[in-house]
């Protein structure tokens, strides 16, 4: 019992170098290790408002696991401003949500799938404004043909010596709260 408690000596051996000396005859060759994996990939049929395919693409899956598509990235190439599950024989399904932070789809695919989305396009400016121009005119032309003299009222907004129509501030007012509402990310994009 005594002999198993006791702590041996190491013996050394003869120290050996760890790199070995090589002639110049004989050329060192860099090891080359490359391991080549496969992205998962998705095929993605892209309809707009039902019409279509506008375009067939194979885009790479992204995520942790590499099975997330990635909508932000189709939201901004086509100018979409939400895109949805498609059949083509039976036309728009459910919207495909994505994470706001990172722009990636909720739900998963696996490597491989087809998939169909139909996106609805971003809403243009120039028909808000037209619809809003064209009420203006409306109204403007209803006080002109009911009135015969201009106000008292529209008188006193005299700016600047020069006369200002009453109808063209309610329009650049309007004009500006609705860019602003619009535009409101507009700067902190690229600033």
């Amino acid at each position: 019992m005594a002999n198993d408690n006791r702590v041996g000596e190491i013996e050394e051996e003869a120290a050996v170098p760890l790199l070995q000396k090589t002639s110049e005859s004989d050329p060192i060759q860099p090891r080359t290790r490359s391991v080549t994996t496969k992205v998962p990939e998705a095929e993605v049929h892209v309809y707009k408002q039902g019409k279509g395919p506008i375009d067939v693409i194979k885009t790479g899956l992204a995520g942790w696991d590499q099975d997330q598509l990635e909508v932000r990235e189709i939201l901004d190439k086509y100018g979409f401003k939400s895109i949805y599950a498609f059949t083509p024989g039976s036309g728009r399904g459910v919207p495909i949500r994505f994470n706001p932070r990172n722009g990636r789809s909720l739900l998963t695919y696996r490597d491989g799938a087809v998939i169909y989305v139909d996106g609805e396009p971003k809403d243009s400016m120039l028909k808000p404004i037209t619809k809003i121009l064209l009420g203006v005119a409306l109204i403007t032309f209803m006080i002109v043909m009911v009135l015969k003299e201009t106000p008292e009222w529209a008188k006193t907004f005299n700016f600047s010596g020069g006369r200002i129509p009453p109808w063209v501030l309610a329009c650049a007012v309007i004009l500006f709260t609705r860019m602003r509402k619009r535009t409101k990310n507009f700067l902190e994009k690229y600033l």
